[in-house]
């Protein structure tokens, strides 16, 4: 008998270790009281912040998960999940609730995957990027597949069409020489995007992110950049010509990570298409121009790829509950991915910190900058590097790497200052109001919870 109860125990202790997730739609006022139900669940590991309005004035709200929220650790990763961008596809605003629940109940329960995620990670959610668009499309309710009303905001512009094309600069540079990251916006900008578009790149320039995903609906593939093809403009935009990134390899493997995490995406066959792996170039599906990955990369530190997620656009209720498990493991492991390449300082000869000091990897034609504390992180595949740090009035630095399959590998740079007079160094990403900076040096922490003294010297 007493075998039984303990039999019994464990699996009640198992049931109790999963999230108690409600599995209905969530409208604008459902969806803001759940953000602040887990942040009343969860106070000192979750933050709940504005990064602006819609057209018509609804907050597009971010539930943030740290260990110290509203404060950049350096060294830790920024990560973001962006969803319900076309107002119509749905599923992804549900995941992300859930996804929220799940992270603070299994952290209050000490999960050691969750809890390590959430003290190494600074975990960003924003579940609808376009909540007028989704109020439209509730209103209608759930149909068939297809297009839904709501797909665009309440000025009836698509956000995935809406953001500065940066892809031919690029395109333009690489073949004439000029910039392969941090390309700037046009003048005017603020001017030629909508409310929600302007908010979403104020964000991104407030906070140094460094890995993302955009979740959509209609299919079921994950799917990473360039989505526009360097012939855009003189093609067919429906025509299929695949336009890899310089880190076109990284962003295959990232993509294959949630494909083969997913319950059945990996399979290739899903919502009458086949994509080998369940994953996709952008343009070898159809070219789009002024999309929110490709402006992700060309603009930030940020690598995002985009989930195509369910088949029927506005799932029904009683279908959420099989979407969520078929996604939270991959919803987990894609933010793991942040823990993977290179990261550290780069400092000069007094250990102050080279804000904006660019990072090059040798034979990948995309660099990355250090952040406002000197840190910088750039993801790469395990493998042998050559990585030079360079700064305005510094000598270059180059170093030799070696990228292992697990955690992230230790690279700091101590610059040199050069004779010659150089301009200053620009203004680098994370800079923003919306990021509080925690004092140097950081005070990293043991397992066991206690502090280890900071460390003042080169690693």
């Amino acid at each position: 008998m007493s075998d039984l109860l303990s039999a019994f125990l464990h699996l009640l202790l198992l049931f109790k270790l999963v999230a108690p997730v409600t599995f209905h739609h969530h409208r604008y006022d459902d969806l803001v009281r759940t953000l602040y139900k887990v942040h009343n669940q969860c106070p000192y590991i979750t933050r709940i912040y504005s990064i602006g309005r819609s057209v018509k004035g609804r907050h597009l709200y971010v539930l943030e998960f740290s260990d110290y929220p509203g404060i950049h650790e350096a060294l830790e990763p920024e990560v973001k999940y962006v969803g319900n961008m076309h107002g119509d596809e749905v599923l992804g605003r549900e995941l992300l609730l859930q996804l929220s629940e799940f992270l603070c109940e299994e952290f209050r329960n000490q999960n050691q995957r969750i809890t390590r995620l959430i003290q190494e990670t600074r975990i960003h959610i924003l579940p609808s990027m376009n909540p007028d668009g989704y109020e439209a499309a509730a209103n209608k309710g759930p149909k068939i597949p297809g297009h839904l009303v709501g797909r665009n905001n309440a000025n009836e512009v698509d956000l995935n069409r809406n953001f500065p094309d940066l892809n031919t600069y690029f395109y333009y540079n690489e073949k004439h020489g000029g910039p392969n990251h941090h390309l700037p916006l046009p003048d005017n900008w603020e001017s030629q995007v909508e409310p929600e578009t302007e908010a979403v790149i104020r964000w991104m320039r407030s906070f140094n992110f460094v890995l993302s995903a955009n979740l959509h609906g209609g299919a079921v593939v994950a799917n990473y950049p360039y989505d526009k093809s360097p012939g855009h403009r003189f093609r067919n935009a429906h025509s299929t010509t695949n336009s890899p990134t310089p880190d076109d390899k990284l962003f295959r493997k990232l993509a294959k990570v949630y494909s083969y995490a997913h319950g059945w995406m990996h399979q290739g066959w899903n919502c009458g298409d086949y994509f080998p792996d369940g994953i996709t170039n952008g343009a070898s599906w159809y070219s789009l121009s002024k999309g929110m990955q490709d402006f992700n990369y060309l603009h930030t530190n940020c690598f995002e790829i985009t989930l195509e997620l369910s088949c029927n656009k506005f799932p029904r209720q009683e279908e959420l509950q099989r979407e969520w498990l078929g996604n939270r493991e991959a919803l987990i492991q894609f933010l793991e991915q942040v823990h993977h390449g290179i990261k550290g300082m780069v400092l000069d000869e007094n250990h102050h910190n080279l804000t904006g000091a660019v990072i090059s990897v040798s034979g990948i034609n995309h660099d990355v900058t250090a952040g406002e504390q000197g840190d910088y992180f750039r993801l790469l595949l395990p493998g042998t590097y050559t990585v030079t740090a360079t700064a305005p009035g510094f000598d270059p630095l180059t170093e030799n790497v070696i990228v292992h399959p697990g955690k992230p590998t230790l690279v700091n740079f101590y610059l040199k200052r050069s004779i010659t007079q150089v301009n200053p160094a620009k203004k680098a990403p994370g800079g923003g109001q919306g990021s509080r900076v925690k004092a140097q040096p950081r005070i990293t922490k043991k397992k066991d919870g206690a502090r280890k003294q900071p460390h003042r010297g080169p690693a």
